[in-house]
This record gives C-alpha cells, sequence and structure tokens, in this order.
C-alpha cells in the first residue's frame, strides 16, 4: 500500500529550502492606517437602527410591516429589517391579531395615512407581482 507524501515533501522542501534573503519579518512593506475605502458601509434596518422594540400592543407600528389591501405581512426583501427583527415583528403581528387588537384580512382605515417606513413598490430583490 503506497501513501502518497508529495504533499508532506512539498511542504518540507518549502521550509527548507528557502532563499536566504526570505527573511519572517516584513520591514519593507509599508504599514497602511488607512480604512478601506471601498468597503460598504454596514447596513442597518430601521428598528435596529433607531433602537425600537417591538411590541404587540403598539398596533400603529405593526399596521406598518402589513400589506392594506390584503392584510399579508410583507417580506424581508421589501421591509429591509434584518432576520431578528423580521421574525419579532410577525410574531407580534400574529400575537395582535390573536388579542383583538389588529385586523387579520384589511389595515384599519385609521392607519392607512401614516408616513411609509419603507417603499412597497421597490423591493431588494424583484417579485412576481
Amino acid at each position: 500500500m503506497a501513501r502518497n507524501i508529495t504533499p508532506f515533501l512539498n511542504k518540507f522542501f518549502a521550509l527548507r529550502c528557502r532563499p536566504s534573503y526570505f527573511s519572517t519579518s516584513f520591514q519593507d512593506n509599508p504599514v497602511f492606517d488607512m480604512e478601506n475605502p471601498f468597503e460598504k458601509e454596514e447596513e442597518k434596518c430601521i428598528l435596529c437602527k433607531h433602537e425600537i422594540q417591538v411590541d404587540y400592543k403598539n398596533v400603529k407600528l405593526l399596521s406598518q410591516f402589513q400589506s392594506p389591501y390584503t392584510g399579508r405581512i410583507y417580506g424581508r426583501h421589501i421591509t429591509r429589517l434584518c432576520k431578528q427583527q423580521q421574525e419579532l415583528v410577525e410574531k407580534e403581528i400574529v400575537k395582535a391579531q390573536n388579542a383583538g387588537l389588529m385586523a387579520t384580512y384589511l389595515k384599519e382605515a385609521v392607519y392607512l395615512e401614516d408616513p411609509k417606513l419603507f417603499d412597497p413598490e421597490n423591493p431588494i430583490r424583484p417579485h412576481r407581482f
């Protein structure tokens, strides 16, 4: 049974057969204290950015994440919430609906004129309707 020792030999010769001018200290390299100019800013969801606590009793906030026509909860690609906040919003909407504070099929007319937290017509990724 022959063993393949090529990876071992490659590693051995790479460590043993280095040229003398190659050293482990990289003193010739310049030191950069500059931030990466091409790095994108970290995008936070609107609830995390303003540190808003979601509660089932805050129906005015929760109704922003519900469709005015069907009563369905908007998805993450539309609301632009992080995963944890989206799950929490969905859970709190269901809790408010079970408590009788929110309608299940239609958005209440009182909340139709509220300012929009996001644009449902401009999602991050396109949807089929």
